[in-house]
């Protein structure tokens, strides 16, 4: 046995017993807890690491998604590129939206033509066309959202990680990227995958409904039709448009019948859909919000009442903040600024028999899409 005195026991008559076979396990013990110690440390700096995010294109979809990476504490706005606009015009627009209100979270001004400030943040601008000489990682950007709506295939989209992006998000559907769609297939992600689509708004809305109806009652095939807001390709006045000639037509003024590739896309992300879905858009003459109109045959006969439940549940569960549920009389300005994917209508919706309904799923186009390109980047960072 030895006795050890510790400072503060000094002056009193018991001193510590330790036995002589415990000692030595001290050592080794200290050298566990500092382990112990520093990998809490690391796991901790991991967690409070902010996800850091440049945009390319400042457009509808770009400064919404600089909207909502502002607003959240986990991922951080670094850097923007648009060619086309002054760093000063590029505030006006992002402070003043005619659909999504002023900007009021913090204050936003100009430091210099190079530099924006969000309160006290500093965020880089470029103005630079080619992507491949956009030098994304010497503003510490990692993901890069690609919001031009130009640069949408692989091969265009790839020229970002020339400039030192390690992953691309292209905010529109793509021709041969994969596409995901968060609460569907974003579990399918992989990490060795640097250029990914997030499709469209459109898919984003028709899917989690499609998948709930196929993963309870069967999909045997089915038509969507997305009565849908304007959008910023669409003319103010009748002007040319030669690959579309109804989309040439006055957007605020007509009912503009035109194509759409959702449907179809909802069996890349949903591959037991494919070949099921086909379906048309009418561009109306609102602003923002839209709404899905999607007609099914059933392989599984089930009533309304039943179709509805089963929506509510997975609304409340597996899909809640993503697929959402209301019975109230609403109308599509009752949704702007609405950030989840895709809101199920119960009273708008009728069923022609058990095997055959419409559904109808409402979403803005331009918020609910811009948070799920945030989604989708997070979710990707922790696959990494």
């Amino acid at each position: 046995m030895i006795s050890l005195s510790f400072f503060p026991l000094r002056h009193c008559e018991k001193r510590l017993q330790i036995p002589r076979d415990t000692i030595c396990f001290i050592p080794s013990l200290i050298r566990s807890l500092s382990l112990l110690i520093r990998s809490c440390f690391f796991v901790v700096c991991v967690a409070d690491k902010k996800i850091k995010i440049g945009i390319n294109g400042f457009g509808r979809i770009g400064r919404l998604v600089a909207r909502v990476i502002l607003q959240r504490s986990d991922v951080e706005l670094v850097a923007v590129n648009d060619p086309f606009i002054t760093t000063e015009y590029m505030t006006y627009m992002f402070k003043y939206d005619s659909v999504h209100g002023q900007w009021k979270h913090n204050e936003l001004k100009v430091k210099d033509e190079k530099t924006l400030l969000f309160g006290e943040k500093p965020v880089t601008v470029f103005g630079i066309r080619n992507p491949e000489d956009i030098p994304w990682g010497e503003a510490g950007a990692d993901f890069v959202v690609e919001s031009t709506g130009v640069f949408t295939d692989k091969d265009k989209a790839a020229a970002h990680l020339k400039g030192g992006a390690k992953k691309v998000v292209i905010s529109a559907p793509s021709k041969d990227a994969p596409m995901f769609v968060v609460g569907v297939n974003e579990h399918e992600y992989k990490s060795d995958l640097n250029i990914v689509s997030n499709a469209s708004c459109t898919t984003n809305c028709l899917a989690p409904l499609a998948k709930v109806i196929n993963d309870r009652f069967g999909i045997v095939e089915g038509l969507m039709t997305t009565v849908h807001s304007i959008t910023a390709t669409q003319k103010t006045v009748d002007g040319p448009s030669m690959k579309d000639w109804r989309g040439g037509r006055a957007a605020s003024f007509n009912i503009i019948p035109s194509s759409t590739g959702a449907a179809k896309a909802v069996g890349k992300v949903l591959p037991q859909l494919n070949g099921k879905l086909t379906g048309m858009s009418f561009r109306v003459p609102t602003v923002d919000v839209s709404v899905v109109d999607l007609t099914v045959r059933l392989e599984k006969a089930a009533t309304y009442d039943e179709i509805k439940k089963a929506i509510k549940e997975e609304s409340e569960g597996k899909l809640k903040g993503i697929l959402g549920y209301t019975e109230d009389d609403v109308v599509s300005t009752d949704f702007v600024g609405d950030n989840r994917s895709s809101i199920f209508d119960a009273k708008a919706g009728i069923a022609l028999s058990d095997n055959f309904v419409k559904l109808v799923s409402w979403y803005d186009n331009e918020w609910g899409y811009s948070t799920r390109v945030v989604d989708l980047i997070i979710h990707m960072s922790k696959a990494a």
